[in-house]
């Protein structure tokens, strides 16, 4: 079984002990440090390079938008989830936008903690349920050219991409093979100029590829 190693950065100790705690009773994961300040979570992730960091925005040190950054820059195979009390306007889509593969609030079930590392260590986009609407507000701005690079398929990657879809379901849905999906994710990042799914699935945001529902303009009839 792999173990994916955690990173956790939160000036509480109580908050820190009780996030090791419950993360050790997961057979597959495996909290490897911790940290207290924004610029000591930066260190640890160059030293640790664990798989992901769970990142507290409100810390001593420095700016917490600053300190994903900075995580992602010391460590870039390192995913970040920010765990938050706050869902505010002015961190949300910062946040995702300075590297952050999730964005979750400190309410969420602890088992969702658990499936959210997992999540976003396969690649997914986490978001709480009380974020995504504000990512969608946020974010829906006017539309670029940047699609025109996309082919016709990449679009409809995309769009399922947006809606949270591993590349299991895309390719169920799309009727392609999961190793086409991965093909076309890649081309997507590699012409979009991001360097993830989240960001990805912003620029489908902001295009109005997806609507503020979650549902998308459906497929076109492109082939593989």
């Amino acid at each position: 079984m792999e173990r994916l190693t955690i990173l956790v950065a939160d000036d509480h100790p109580v908050v820190r002990q009780g996030l090791r705690t419950f993360l050790a009773t997961q057979e597959d994961l495996d909290v490897v440090g911790e940290a207290a300040t924004c610029t000591e979570a930066a260190e640890r992730a160059a030293e640790l390079r664990p798989d992901v960091v769970l990142l507290d925005l409100v810390m001593p040190g420095g700016d917490g938008i600053e300190a994903a950054r900075k995580i992602r820059e010391a460590s870039p195979g390192s995913k970040v989830i920010v765990l938050t009390s706050y869902p505010d306007d002015a961190t949300v889509l910062p946040a995702l936008e300075a590297g952050a593969a999730g964005y979750l609030l400190k309410d969420v079930e602890p088992q969702e903690l658990a499936d959210g590392v997992r999540r976003v260590h396969r690649g997914e986009n986490l978001l709480h349920p009380a974020v995504a609407p504000r990512v969608i507000r946020e974010a829906v701005g006017p539309a670029g050219s940047g699609r025109e690079a996309l082919t016709p398929r990449e679009l409809d990657v995309l769009r399922l991409l947006a809606r949270g879809r591993p590349n299991k379901l895309i390719a169920r849905d799309l009727g392609i093979a999961e190793r086409t999906v991965k093909t076309h994710v890649s081309s997507i990042l590699a012409k979009l100029g991001v360097t993830d799914r989240t960001q990805a699935a912003l620029y489908a945001v902001r295009e109005r590829l997806t609507d503020a529902s979650g549902e998308d303009r459906g497929p076109s009839s492109a082939g593989a």
